[in-house]
This record gives structure tokens, sequence and C-alpha cells, in this order.
């Protein structure tokens, strides 16, 4: 387990379960009575006045080997996934060397030894660098660029080791984003006109682990309302996997892949067995999952550290072309490695808080339904708190609501959410009944305001709703850098910045260091493209003279994808377009994508879900440690 999780990160912990094998409380150790008379009168405050309880103990034996707790850190379970684990495999296997060939196309080199060596690939999330852009005081960019400098340039980890193995390409979750985006817009119009079989209304989001463990393991009446898709960093993991086992024609276990999250939770999602090769490469031989290793912002710090490498003396340029060659499909390169993306912009007070620093879901779809309805309004309203709101998508000409959604962050405000979507109970009195999802409060009064109806109303009534275990979103994830870590951050390595010196900067409160990092992460693109062409070059692996830097060049591979029937690539309409992302280039590329690896959409976009029930009290099979075991080889490693 990661050395820098610890019990001050669990602040969203639920409750233990009601039939939990261990005790919430020790009992006092009993202490030999002092030689001061066998008779003599005292009282039990005096007898335990000089013992302290020890607090109780729950070993990862017994956490692994029960199912009765929940927390939305459940990850901690996860202990094979850390800084240590990627610097031992970067030293236990070779790196796959990946020259460019003069025809642009790409090749192994050395295929003698793929058996024994890796292409290592990394994903970086935008709340992660927004993170380490907020401790150093560089944009969101520059701190992209600094994690590539890490990875995958010769300052990084490839300066040491003992294979001198590094990765091949660092890319952006926001890339796999937007497609994730574009379907689950597809997939809640698809649930306005019919539900699929099983499927349920709201289509609540499925991109939060913590959440989704939440309803697996209490509440399994939630797993019908779930979105189908993978998040973002699971879609980045099948497609970096399957794409690059397909084109150098090598096994997935070929291929390691390393996703920078903003969540310990993320390690939980690497680990479900529903994320691995067995779902779209067959069932031969031993499963491997799409993201080997999940590690955290401060995760990442400490693997700078591990190496002796001063993470902000770190170049702030993208990383030279030599270190990076081109992804081995052009159409997938561009995609992957377009730059500037037009998915974020500075944060406005208002309707634009729907994006969130959550992925912008409930934004998007939004946003979607407001395009499909020419001159409708969206209108919000806040819930009882910040995390809770509610948006309403209102025709102009009958002022009816065409589309309800609700935001719900937080797990004191998700289980509000999920009262209401449960079931109700048959009566038993003769006639009774009750309308399903509805709450009864005694004394509570119905304003019948659309406020009112975010706090207390009918969860039903939802087209749609975007679910996060985080107050606050992933800006505000259990691995992100903590506000009490950056004056020791700062003053280490290269800063400048000592305590005490003039140039130091007083450290806000915990709130308003989140407030830091939210503005770090909208001003990702913020409009201003601060890069020239050469500096893009550079990041995408390419010059103008051998590749196109952009989408809108010439390129009979890609534009093959890109264009109709008639061969010619179609301007965009306006539906085509939302909140800056390219619907139908995105339904393209993932065409392309299903095309070049011979799987379907269906199967390499979308995932299940399960009942987890508690085995508390039942006859299991084997000691516990031989569970634990058997569990740990199943997650992908052992003890």
């Amino acid at each position: 387990m990661s050395a820098i999780l610890s019990a001050d990160d669990l602040n969203d912990f639920i409750n233990p379960g009601v039939a939990c094998i261990k005790p919430v409380e020790t009992l006092p150790k009993q202490q030999p009575p002092e030689d001061s008379g066998a008779y003599e009168v005292t009282t039990e405050e005096k007898v335990n006045a000089n013992t302290v309880a020890p607090p109780a103990q729950i070993s990862l034996t017994d956490c692994l080997a029960c199912s009765g707790c929940v927390t939305s850190a459940e990850a901690v379970l996860v202990s094979l996934q850390s800084h240590g684990e990627v610097l031992d495999t970067l030293d236990r296997y070779k790196e796959l060397s990946i020259p460019a060939q003069e025809d642009g196309t790409v090749t192994l080199e050395g295929t003698s030894q793929q058996e024994e060596g890796k292409i290592f690939v990394a994903s970086v999330s935008p709340q992660a660098r927004a993170s380490l852009a907020a401790t150093y005081n560089v944009t969101e960019r520059e701190a992209g660029h600094m994690i590539s400098q890490l990875l995958c340039g010769p300052l990084g980890v490839k300066s040491g080791g003992q294979n001198g193995s590094g990765f091949a390409w660092v890319l952006d979750t926001n890339a796999m984003r937007e497609a994730s985006l574009v379907a689950a817009a597809d997939e809640v119009e698809e649930s306005l006109v019919t539900l699929a079989e099983g499927q349920k209304k709201p289509v609540i989001t499925s991109a939060c682990p913590g959440w989704i463990c939440y309803a697996e393991k209490t509440h399994p009446h939630i797993l019908p309302h779930l979105s189908k898709l993978k998040s973002p960093q699971a879609l980045t993991g099948v497609m970096v996997k399957s794409v690059l086992a397909k084109k150098f024609g090598i096994a997935p276990q070929n291929v390691w892949h390393l996703a920078v999250m903003p969540c310990f939770d993320k390690k939980l999602e690497a680990s479900r067995g529903e994320l691995t090769s067995h779902s779209w490469h067959g069932q031969d031989g031993d499963s491997v999952r799409d993201v080997d290793c999940v590690i955290t912002a401060r995760e990442l710090l400490m693997l700078a550290e591990s190496r002796d490498i001063s993470f902000p003396a770190l170049p702030k340029s993208p990383v030279a072309r030599e270190f990076t060659p081109a992804f081995p499909d052009i159409v997938m390169n561009d995609y992957l490695f377009r730059s500037p993306r037009g998915q974020k912009r500075k944060r406005e007070e208002g309707i634009t808080a729907s994006i969130g620093t959550s992925g912008g879901y409930l934004h998007h779809i939004l946003k979607t339904q407001q395009a499909r309805h020419p001159g409708s309004e969206i209108q919000a309203h806040r819930g009882r708190n910040s995390d809770v709101a509610e948006y309403i998508l209102i025709d102009p000409t009958s002022g009816e609501t065409v589309f309800r959604a609700a935001r719900y962050y937080g797990f004191r405000n998700i289980q509000n959410l999920v009262r209401r979507l449960k079931p109700p109970k048959a009566s038993r009195m003769p006639g009774a009944s009750r309308k399903p999802g509805v709450v009864r409060r005694s004394g509570a009064g119905t304003t019948g305001s659309p406020a009112s109806a975010a706090a207390s109303g009918n969860g039903a009534d939802y087209a749609y709703v975007e679910v996060m275990a985080c107050p606050g979103g992933c800006t505000n994830g259990g691995g992100q850098i903590k506000v009490g870590d950056v004056a020791t951050l700062r003053q280490v390595g290269g800063t400048g910045i000592v305590n005490g010196s003039a140039d130091q900067v007083v450290l806000p409160a915990q709130k308003e260091w989140l407030a830091m990092v939210d503005e770090a992460y909208w001003s990702g693109e913020s409009g201003e493209d601060d890069e020239g062409p050469e500096c893009r070059e550079q990041q995408q692996g390419g010059s103008p003279d051998d590749r196109d830097v952009e989408m809108g060049g010439t390129s009979p591979a890609r534009d093959s994808v890109l264009s109709s029937g008639s061969g010619e690539v179609q301007p965009s309409s306006t539906m085509d377009v939302i909140d800056g992302i390219d619907r139908r280039t995105v339904r393209r590329v993932l065409a392309h994508w299903a095309e070049i690896t011979g799987v379907g959409l269906e199967t390499l976009l979308r995932t299940t879900y399960r009942v987890v029930e508690s085995d508390v009290g039942k006859d299991k099979p084997g000691a516990d440690v031989d569970r634990v075991n058997a569990l740990a080889h199943a997650a992908g490693g052992g003890w």
C-alpha cells in the first residue's frame, strides 16, 4: 500500500458493516493490581485511570476477506499499485524501442526481445496536472510538460534504473474523455426514446469508482441506473493496448499502461475483472488489466524523489521528438495528440458551473439537448449545498420542461439520491400505496420550487444525474496534493523558495487551496495558445515536413475516416460541434478504432456491474490467508 495513504485521507468514510468481523473498539488492557492491600476499596475510574485503550486494528487481510465495510477510498485494498511498482517494473523489463520509419510507419525494434520487453505508456488526468500546477505556480500545460519530461524525457526516469527504461508516450486522458462525453450524450438520448433491457431512469454517471463500489456493495437497486460506459481511464487503457497489440502484432501483456489520477479509488477501478483483455482480446490465456497501475499526483512526486530527480527543476517545454515517436496509427495519433483541445475555459458563474471539474458529463449532455431544442434555455437551481444542483431545459415557446438533470457530489448528498431511487416496499396494509421514490419526512413542507425539488424531490424525474464521491469533484480527490504539503514541496528541489523568505507565499486554508487547484484546472485551455507551431509539433512527435500537426491538414488515411462517402471532408454543423467537441470527428475516430482492432464498439466502450454480497458469517472454503492470496493473484499481483 502506498505510504502516503493514511486514515486522514479517508474523510468520507460511511460506516462499518453491521456484521464486521473486527471490533470497532477494543477493551483496555488489564493491568496487574498494585500490592497496596487486597481489600482496598476503589472505583472503576481509578482502575482505568492509567490505561488507554489502543485503537482497533483492521489489517489488509481482514478487509480483503470481508466485504462488510464501505468507504469511497476503498482503493486501500489494492496495495500493489504504487510508485514503487512503477520503478520495479521499469527495472524488471527492457523498453521496446519504437523508431519512426521514413514512410511514416512505426515498427518494433528487436522483435526477438519482445517476450522480455514492454512498451510503456502513461496517461495523465487534467486534475492531477492541475494539482501539480497549483503546487509549483506553473500553468496546467507546463505541469503536463514536466510530467512528460519525467516519464519519457532524457532527464527523467530514463536517466537511471537497471535498464534505462522509460515511457514511449504520455497521453492526455482528455482525448478519450471527449469520446466518453459523446457516447454518454448518445446513451442518454437513446434512454429518452426507449430504455434498454434492464435499464432504468435516470441514467447515472459511472466514471467515479468510489460511487460504483458503494452502489455495488450496498444498493443493488441502483445498478440498472448506471451508465454502461467505461471511464476515460478505462477507455484509454483499452485503446492503448488494443491498438498497439494489433499494430505491432504483440500480446497485450507486452504493453504496460500507467495512469496518473487524482483519486485512490482509480486503483480499485483498474483492478476490476471486467476491465481486462478478456473483454476484447478473447478468453485465451491469462487476463491482462487494461490499466496496469494507477498512481496519484503525490505518488508521482515520490516516484521522482525515488530516482533523485527534482520535479520542479524539470524543463517546462515539450519533450524532444527523438524521445516521443509517433503513434503507430496516423488517425489515432492525430486524435490523441491534437493540441489544443477546446474543452476548458476560464471559470464563470452561472450555467457554466455545471461543467464542474469531474469531466463535464452533465454539461455536455445539457448542451447536446439544448442543441436538439434550438432556443431552449438552461436554468440552474442550487440544492441544499453547492454540491447539489438541478438543471432544467425550458422550451421557449411552451415554457415546458423538456429535459431535467441533476448533480450530486459527496456521499452525504449521494445517500439522499439513493434513498429517492429506492423501490417502495410492499405495504402489508390492505389498500395502502406509496408513490415510488417519494421520501416522507415528518413536518416537511413542499414548496414546489425547483430548488426544493433538487433537495427533496423524486430522483426518478431526472433524465440524467452526475454523481461523484468527492465533495467538490475530482480536483478534490484523495490523491491530490494537500495544502499542508505545499510548503515542503516548494522548498525542495530547485524552486528557490525557502521558508521565511520574501518570495514565500502564505499558504491558504484547504478551501482556498482547492479554489487555486480549480483555477489551474480551468486555465488549462483558456483560449490563449501560448505555444507556437514548433512547440506543438515537438509535443506531437512530428514536424510539418513529415506529419500533419492540425486535424485540418491533408492525410489520405485520416481524411478517409473524416470524410463522407464522396471522399470529401464535410464541414461540421452546429449540431456536430457541442461545447468545442466535434462529435462527428469523435464518432468516426471511434469507428476507425473498431475497424483496425476488429472489435465492436459495444465491447470497446461498455462495461458491466455486479452485486457484491457480503460473506461475513458465511462458511468460507480455505483460510483467510489463502483467500487473500487468491484475491491478490486475481488482481494481477502477489505478496
